[in-house]
C-alpha cells in the first residue's frame, strides 16, 4: 500500500517503496495541462523529494487518459509559460521515470523527455504540435526529441505535427521500454527501485555526466567525467562497494 507523503489538487506525492517517489500530476479534466502553477508545484516538488535524504527515485506520471496534454492554451493566450520553471525541473539530481499512459503532447513529451528514463503505454500518442499553434516547442522539444530519435523523424513530428505511438516510440529509441497500458506502472517502480538500490551518489554522478555528453564537447565531458570518477573513489560508499565485492555479499549503501 502507498503512502500519501504530500497532496495538492494538481500534484500528489506517494511513497509506494523505500526510497522511491511517485509524483502524479492531477488535472484530469483537462487531461493534465501544464499550467503555470502545476509546473511550478511539480519543481517545488521535486526540489523537496531532492533534499529529503530518503529518496532516492522518481516516478512522474499523470492517469490514463494523459500524461500531460500539453501546455494549458487558455493560460497561454493569457499570459504565457513561465519557462524559468522548466529550468527548476531539469535541475533534480535524482533520476526520474516518466511512466506514459494516453497523451504525451507538446509541453507533456518534453516534461517526459526531460526524465532519465520512460516507459510508455503501446498504446500512448507522443508528438510534438506547437507547430499547428504556430509557435515551436520551447521547452526542449526540438533538442531533445532530434537528438533521441534523429533528424528525420523530429522533422516530421516537429514541422508536420506528426504523433507516434508508444510502440513506434520505443522503436525510434525514445522511450526505454513500451509495454501494455496497465504494465506501465508496475514497470516503472520496478525500474525505480532497482535505481534506489545503487550507490545514491553514482547515480547522480552518472546521471549527470550523461546529460553533459549532450551538452558539450567530447573532451570537457571525459574531464568531468574522470574528476567524478576519482570524487566518488574517496565515498564510503565506494569503499564499501569494494569490501562487499571482496566479501562476496550485497553492499550496504549510506550515500555518503
Amino acid at each position: 500500500m502507498s503512502d500519501e507523503i504530500g497532496h495538492d489538487d494538481i500534484v500528489v506525492t506517494e511513497r509506494p517503496h523505500e526510497h522511491v517517489a511517485l509524483v502524479r500530476l492531477n488535472r484530469p479534466k483537462v487531461l493534465n495541462a501544464l499550467s503555470n502553477a502545476l509546473a511550478a508545484k511539480l519543481a517545488a516538488t521535486l526540489e523537496a523529494l531532492d533534499a529529503d535524504g530518503v529518496t532516492r527515485a522518481v516516478v512522474l506520471t499523470g492517469d490514463e487518459r494523459a500524461f500531460a496534454a500539453g501546455a494549458d492554451i487558455a493560460e497561454f493566450a493569457a499570459e504565457g509559460p513561465r519557462l524559468e520553471e522548466w529550468d527548476r525541473l531539469w535541475a533534480t539530481g535524482l533520476p526520474t521515470i516518466a511512466a506514459v499512459r494516453g497523451l504525451a503532447l507538446g509541453g507533456g513529451l518534453e516534461l517526459a523527455m526531460s526524465c532519465d528514463l520512460m516507459i510508455v503505454a503501446d498504446d500512448a500518442r507522443l508528438g510534438q504540435p506547437e507547430i499547428n499553434l504556430g509557435v515551436i516547442p520551447g521547452a526542449g522539444g526540438t533538442q531533445r526529441l532530434t537528438r533521441a530519435v534523429g533528424k528525420t523523424l523530429a522533422t516530421e513530428m516537429i514541422l508536420l505535427g506528426r504523433e507516434i505511438s508508444g510502440r513506434e516510440a520505443e522503436q525510434h529509441g525514445l522511450a526505454n521500454r513500451s509495454v501494455p497500458a496497465e504494465r506501465v506502472l508496475p514497470v516503472a517502480l520496478e525500474l525505480a527501485k532497482r535505481l534506489a538500490q545503487q550507490a545514491p551518489n553514482a547515480v547522480r554522478a552518472a546521471k549527470r555526466a550523461i546529460a553533459q555528453a549532450f551538452e558539450q564537447s567530447l573532451h570537457a565531458s571525459l574531464l568531468d567525467e574522470r574528476q567524478a570518477f576519482y570524487s566518488l573513489l574517496q565515498t564510503e560508499d565506494a569503499r564499501e562497494g569494494v569490501a562487499a565485492f571482496l566479501d562476496k555479499r550485497k553492499p550496504v549503501w549510506q550515500g555518503r
